[in-house]
């Protein structure tokens, strides 16, 4: 069964013609206005048939959901043949929409069904808000359960059944309900709201920066793993290797304390089996000895373990603690994974920071809001890429309202706000800085949470000033979240940016070819090799196109492979002062001398870490990773 649900001002209907196939229905049922209404299009299918009571009570359950998030008390199903190709018989079409007519009655709501078999004019005024247009594919099976062996917590049941308050809020600190927010100005943000209350997270088809990860040889999925487990070609392990080296050097310049901890945990540990059920991931299982582990997916147990054993004073607080939890493991569900977006193996940088009391948790939690915006920023990913998304109980919000409201005031812009009626998991407050892609999915970025629990649950303690032992309050950042996220992110955004007439592009400090050299001919080849080490030597990684194909190929290929700085090198060029330089992104050749340019590539990256070419110079010397 498929249905499309419009949630509408009004409805407006009317019957104009019969079909060989159309039901008996009074005069009075012919024509009709629904004020408030959430319209429900359906279309039975071929293979519904026999199976209508399953079907319907899951249709009802999916649509009883929707109405509740959009505060909809009266449903009309509307008969659509068009939404199928395969449409069921017309006695199984009746018969299904009656029963999803009773399974909506015993939801308490209020239900009309329309007329089927009639040709019918209609007019409906749809409100406009993110959860007012959704489709819907119905089976009569509840959810397929996986088959892959793992543990499921409590806290992700808990997540999926959850049920939250969703409002925009304004940087004035207006709070708007989702429904009567007007998204006009704000299209990347209704994208993101409606993704996070539809909490539909399964792909349809490879997002585009799939295709893009392995037409430039940076990742590529491993048939030989189990999936949600990439492989990394040189070009991918250097851009990879580079944010690595960013993150851990800005986690050290905020004052972090880096340690190294295990990738696997006893499943009897007290504390571990705990904190695992509080925890809204999936784990993965391992034995050995005849004893159950699990592999980790942050590095929160190491630290906390770390920290328990620690002797801490309140004039150490806050007390921040770094990893570079590589590798990290959730058991995501196959349906989910797509790409370097959401993997079962990542690497995830992993701040914790012990802090005396709420109140300092807070002015940290603030500190780090503001640290997670510049990182991302130098990654190639600023504020208008990303929309931010803070979650909190409404005890926490209902005390703290003019927190919140200074957070929003720092990003300036409206932001979505998630409010859940009850502590779900171990924090009360988290914000993360969300991608939405080409797909219309949204990725956590950064992210933020503030711990009330695992220090009790992990007898994580502080001396105070009167000698007294205390639990601190834990903050959990992650400053760029999972570093193939941000991967992903910085190859949708070039993607996006290709839509919109711009030429796709990597920032050039991650560029695994900063500057490509092409000689016109063989007698050329010399120079190039000279310049290039030159350049190398001014730490710019600089490749030369030897092979043996048209300079119009090379230059095509540098185009595709999204170089920064492209010199076409022929006698000409060889005497000259400057040379002729292809910028990307800009039409014009610019002319510079070699030291020209090497200023021009430092001075872009100034700040940011630098490896060497991860291939030979050569082109003509490198293997082929990625066949067509």
């Amino acid at each position: 069964m498929r249905i499309l649900l419009i949630h509408a001002d009004y409805l407006e209907f009317e019957t104009k013609q019969r079909t060989p196939v159309a039901e008996e229905v009074p005069a009075e049922q012919r024509s009709g206005r629904l004020e408030e209404v959430l319209v429900v299009f359906t279309a039975a299918e071929e293979e519904d048939e026999g199976q209508a009571d399953a079907i319907a009570k899951n249709a009802a359950r999916e649509i009883a959901d929707i109405a509740r998030k959009v505060e909809a008390e009266r449903v009309a199903l509307y008969p659509y043949a068009h939404l199928s190709s395969s449409l069921a018989p017309p006695k199984v079409a009746i018969e299904l929409l009656d029963a999803t007519r009773d399974a909506l009655r015993e939801q308490g709501l209020e239900v009309h069904r329309l007329p089927f078999g009639w040709y019918k004019a209609f007019r409906l005024s749809c409100k406009g808000h993110p959860l007012s247009e959704l489709s819907r594919s119905i089976s009569p099976a509840e959810a397929v359960k996986e088959k892959e062996p793992g543990v499921v917590s409590e806290a992700l049941k808990a997540e999926e059944k959850a049920k939250s308050d969703w409002y925009i809020m304004n940087p004035n600190g207006e709070l708007v309900p989702v429904n009567k927010f007007d998204f006009r100005k704000h299209e990347n943000l209704e994208k993101f709201a409606r993704y996070e209350m539809e909490k539909v997270r399964a792909v349809k088809e490879a997002p585009p920066h799939a295709g893009l990860m392995r037409r430039l040889e940076l990742a590529d999925y491993e048939a030989g793993s189990d999936p949600g487990n990439l492989r990394y070609y040189p070009k991918g392990r250097l851009m990879k290797g580079l944010l690595e080296e960013y993150v851990n050097r800005k986690s050290a310049e905020y004052g972090a304390m880096e340690v190294e901890t295990p990738v696997m945990y006893d499943f009897e540990h007290p504390a571990m089996i705990s904190y695992l059920h509080r925890f809204p991931a999936r784990q993965y299982v391992v034995e050995s000895a005849e004893k159950n582990y699990f592999l980790r997916f942050s590095a929160c147990f190491g630290q906390f373990l770390i920290g328990s054993t620690m002797t801490i004073s309140y004039k150490n607080l806050p007390l921040r603690m770094y990893e570079l939890a590589k590798y990290s493991f959730r058991r995501e569900k196959s349906g989910e994974l797509a790409g370097l977006r959401r993997l079962r193996a990542f690497t995830m940088p992993d701040l914790h920071t012990l802090c005396r009391d709420m109140n300092q948790a807070m002015i940290e939690h603030k500190k780090q809001f503001k640290f997670c915006l510049e990182v991302l920023k130098n990654i190639g990913l600023d504020l208008k890429y990303h929309e931010v998304g803070i979650r909190f109980t409404k005890d926490f919000y209902d005390n703290n309202k003019e927190f919140i409201r200074s957070l929003v005031k720092i990003v300036n812009k409206p932001v979505l706000i998630e409010v859940w009626g009850g502590k779900f998991f171990y924090f009360v407050l988290k914000f993360e800085f969300n991608f939405v892609d080409a797909l219309e999915k949204a990725s956590a970025l950064s992210t933020v949470q503030i711990d009330v629990e695992n220090a009790e649950r992990y007898n994580i303690n502080f001396i105070d000033e009167e000698g007294k032992k205390k639990h601190p309050i834990i903050l959990h950042c992650s400053p760029s979240g999972a570093i193939e996220r941000c991967m992903y992110a910085l190859l949708e955004k070039a993607h996006l940016n290709a839509k919109r007439g711009k030429s796709p592009s990597l920032p050039l400090w991650l560029s695994p070819t900063q500057v490509r050299l092409i000689p016109v001919a063989e007698q050329h080849l010399k120079y190039c090799v000279k310049l290039s080490d030159s350049l190398g030597k001014a730490k710019i990684r600089v490749d030369v196109d030897d092979r043996n194909v048209t300079v119009a190929k090379k230059v095509r290929d540098a185009e595709r492979e999204w170089i920064n700085y492209v010199l076409v090198i022929g006698s000409k060029e060889m005497k000259g002062k400057k040379l002729p330089v292809r910028v990307r992104g800009t039409k014009k050749l610019r002319l510079m001398t070699a030291k020209g340019l090497a200023a021009d590539i430092k001075r872009k990256t100034k700040g940011m870490p630098f490896r060497p070419l991860a291939l030979p110079k050569l082109l003509s010397m490198r293997p082929i990773f990625v066949g067509s």
